[in-house]
């Protein structure tokens, strides 16, 4: 089974730069309606953390998902 991930956003400290959005090889991340970085398919996160590396503010966490057995 495939490992799934949880990405979370840290919205006081993102600025809707975008770059994370670019380089999400899944597409997993958008801007919400307020400019700030959402993740709207977490299903769909590989796990790269390309979004978290390149994210200028740090705002982006990417860990592995913990399934209740």
């Amino acid at each position: 089974m495939a490992k799934k991930f949880d990405v979370t956003i840290n919205k006081a400290w993102c600025k809707g730069c975008g770059l994370c959005i670019a380089i999400c090889p899944k597409k997993v991340l958008e801007l919400d309606s307020k400019a700030k970085c959402e993740p709207v398919r977490m299903d769909d996160c590989i796990g790269c953390r390309q979004c978290e590396n390149i994210c200028p503010d740090m705002a982006i966490t990417v860990k592995e998902r913990v399934e209740n057995a």
